[in-house]
């Protein structure tokens, strides 16, 4: 589980997060959404220690995290898998030594066992024996799962993804999808995802934080998102025709 409790972060006389408090759960899928520039990303940066909040607890499993020193820090960050929106996957490098990465740079596994950790995480996003392409030679959903497999070679208890199913067809997001989410319970980590997909956000959101110019302005789950008064999230939600269809139909 992570905890935040009383965050806030400015950039000078911006005020981007303000005194945001939330659980995620774990052996959940927990999302943050909202309109551009509401926080989002602001938020998961402070979160993994990618930038320093000004006042407030990131707590991981009941240890407060901003208060260690950087040792202790480092075997949190052991613990977290990212999803990074493009992928961010190293052109130079092939897909296996890609997922090894990570192994090669935190473990004293030897290249056997990294080896086969990465044949254990391709079988799992289905990509057994693409081993030896490189990021070039894949599609699109290819480079995606690619990225998770290797998101989860540490075995990571919490898992962050940044936009997932950015760029995606409609099809292979559901496919990316379901992997998350799957991955999410059976390795029974904690899943945070930044999204503005609300396909997504309905499918597979156990959890919704819905941020509004840096407040956590509404929580619940994927159910109650679509019956909720709250106006801010209602336009956010149905924004697009289609959206605006299912709502009336629900009515």
């Amino acid at each position: 589980m992570i905890e935040i409790k009383n965050l806030s972060k400015s950039f000078g006389d911006n005020h981007v997060l303000k005194n945001i408090s939330v659980k995620f759960q774990r052996g959940k899928v927990n999302m943050i959404i909202g309109q551009s520039g509401s926080g989002k990303s602001v938020l998961a940066k402070c979160v993994v220690g990618l930038l320093k909040p000004d006042s407030g607890e990131v707590e991981y499993d009941n240890q407060d995290f901003i208060a260690m020193d950087l040792d202790e820090k480092i075997e949190v960050r052991k613990n977290i898998g990212m999803l990074f929106q493009g992928g961010a996957l190293f052109d130079s490098m092939t897909v296996e030594e890609n997922i090894m990465f990570p192994l090669t740079m935190f473990t004293d596994m030897k290249k056997s066992e990294m080896r086969d950790r990465a044949n254990e995480c391709l079988e799992r996003v289905n990509l057994a024996g693409k081993n030896d392409l490189y990021p070039a030679e894949t599609s699109g959903g290819m480079q995606k799962r690619i990225a998770i497999a290797r998101a989860i070679s540490m075995k990571p208890k919490y898992l962050f993804c940044d936009e997932p199913n950015s760029g995606l067809d409609p099809q292979t997001s559901i496919v990316i999808d379901n992997l998350i989410r799957d991955i999410t319970e059976e390795m029974d980590i904690t899943t945070v995802v930044i999204s503005h997909d609300m396909n997504s956000v309905i499918e597979i959101g156990d959890y919704i934080m819905f941020i509004y110019k840096g407040e956590n302005w509404w929580e619940g789950t994927s159910k109650e998102i679509l019956s909720t008064k709250n106006q801010e999230i209602n336009d956010f939600v149905y924004a697009s025709e289609f959206m605006k269809t299912l709502k009336d139909k629900l009515a």
